[in-house]
C-alpha cells in the first residue's frame, strides 16, 4: 500500500474526491490542489484511467522540512530527506531518473539548484541499495517530482508520464481552448448526466461536448492511453489490465445525452466534429455554425460555455458585448454555467450568480458563474 496523490486544478477537488469514493478507494484526504489517498498498483491503474479532473497520479514518499540547520549547507535538509526515500523500490538499476519540481516562499528558491540535488541524493540512494559507482540509466524513465512550499518539501514519483489531460481524441485545438480535465469538473459541478441535453453556445474544438458525452456514457478518459509506470518493471502489468477491464463494464452505450454546439467560426464546427469523431461521440452531438446573436435555446437543455476573452479575443470590450447580448438569447429559466475571468460578468449579464466557484483555467484566475 502506497499513498498516492492527484493532482488538480484549485476548486476541483471536491470532484476528484468523489470519483475516488466510487472507485472505493481508503483514506481519502482533500487539500488544496490535489486529494490523496491509500492504495497499491490496482488503485494507481484505475485512478490513472478513470479519473476526470485529476492532473495526474503520484506516488508519495514523504514530506520533511528542508529550513536551514547549524552547522550544515543550505542544501542538507533537501539531500538528506531524499536519501530517506525508498526509491530501490520503484527505481531499477539501469532505470533512468528525471527531476522536476517547484518551489515557493522557500529559501531553496532556485529550482534548478534544488533538481540537482533531488539527483545527486537520488544517484546516491541507488548506487548504496544496488552496491555499484555506476547507474547507465538506458531504462525505462521514472520522474521525481518535488514540491518546495514555506520550506516543506514533499517527495513524488510520477506513475502517469503525460498528464492526464491529453485523453488521444484533440486533433488540433482553437487558440486558447479550455483543458480537458477542468471542462470535466465544471461539467460535473453542472451536474451533466447520462440523460442531459448539454448546449454550448461557444464551442470552439468542442471540449465541454466531447467530454460530456463521454461523461455520460462513463467512457474512462484514459482507456485508450498508456502510462509512464506500465513501462517500469516494478509495476504488475496485470493491474492495468483489470482497470481497462473494469473500466470497459462501465460503458453505457444507451446514455440519452446530447451535445449542441454553435460557433461564428466555420473551422471551428469542423474541428468539433472532428474530434468528436476521433473521440468516438460523433454520432452524440450536433454543432452549426451561428452567431450569439442568433441562439435560440431549448427548454430542457442545460448550457455550459466558455465565452472568448482574453487570448480568444483581444478586446474586453467585445467580449463584455457577447455577454450582453447573451443575456437576451439566454433564458433564465435554464441551468446555465459559464467560465470567465472578467470580474465584472455579472454587471454585464445583468444577473447575479445563484453560485460562483474560483477555479483557475492555467494560470489566469476565473470564475464559474451559475445560474438555476
Amino acid at each position: 500500500m502506497f499513498r498516492i496523490c492527484c493532482p488538480c486544478h484549485f476548486g476541483l477537488e471536491s470532484v476528484v474526491k468523489f470519483e475516488l469514493v466510487r472507485l472505493g478507494v481508503p483514506e481519502i484526504a482533500a487539500a488544496d490542489g490535489r486529494v490523496s489517498f491509500s492504495g497499491g498498483w490496482d488503485e494507481i491503474a484505475a485512478a490513472n484511467i478513470e479519473l476526470t479532473a485529476a492532473e495526474r497520479v503520484l506516488i508519495e514518499f514523504g514530506t520533511f522540512s528542508v529550513k536551514a540547520q547549524r552547522g550544515k549547507t543550505a542544501f542538507d535538509p533537501l539531500f538528506e530527506g531524499v536519501m530517506q526515500a525508498p526509491l530501490e523500490e520503484f527505481i531499477g538499476r539501469d532505470d533512468a531518473v528525471i527531476v522536476k519540481g517547484s518551489s515557493l516562499n522557500s529559501a531553496l528558491h532556485s529550482v534548478p539548484a534544488c533538481q540537482a540535488i533531488v539527483k545527486k541524493a537520488a544517484v546516491t540512494r541507488l548506487q548504496k541499495a544496488y552496491h555499484t559507482q555506476t547507474l547507465p540509466e538506458s531504462g525505462a524513465a521514472h520522474t521525481l517530482q518535488f514540491q518546495i512550499r514555506n520550506d516543506i518539501c514533499t517527495l513524488y514519483l510520477d506513475t502517469t508520464g503525460m498528464p492526464l489531460y491529453k485523453r488521444g481524441w484533440r486533433q488540433q485545438a482553437v487558440l486558447a481552448p479550455i483543458r480537458e480535465t477542468l471542462a470535466a469538473g465544471i461539467l460535473d459541478l453542472s451536474h451533466v448526466r447520462s440523460d442531459t441535453q448539454l448546449c454550448d453556445p461557444f464551442c470552439g474544438s468542442g471540449t465541454f461536448l466531447i467530454e460530456g458525452a463521454r461523461r455520460a456514457m462513463r467512457i474512462a478518459p484514459g482507456l485508450h492511453r498508456k502510462y509512464a509506470c506500465e513501462t517500469w518493471e516494478q509495476t504488475p502489468q496485470d493491474a492495468f489490465r483489470r482497470a481497462r477491464t473494469a473500466a470497459t463494464e462501465k460503458i453505457n452505450h444507451n446514455a440519452e445525452f446530447h451535445g449542441f454546439g454553435f460557433d461564428a467560426d466555420p473551422a471551428a464546427v469542423e474541428l468539433t466534429m472532428l474530434n468528436a469523431k476521433k473521440a468516438g461521440v460523433a454520432d452524440r452531438i450536433t454543432v452549426k455554425q451561428q452567431e450569439i446573436k442568433d441562439f435560440q435555446a431549448v427548454s430542457g437543455q442545460n448550457i455550459v460555455c466558455n465565452p472568448p476573452y482574453g487570448e480568444r479575443m483581444l478586446d474586453v470590450e467585445q467580449a463584455r458585448g457577447l455577454y450582453r447580448v447573451m443575456s437576451r438569447v439566454v433564458p433564465d429559466d435554464l441551468p446555465c454555467s459559464i467560465i470567465t475571468p472578467d470580474a465584472e460578468f455579472e454587471k454585464c449579464f445583468g444577473r447575479k450568480a445563484r453560485k460562483r466557484r474560483k477555479l483557475y483555467n492555467g494560470m489566469m484566475q476565473c470564475q464559474l458563474y451559475q445560474y438555476w
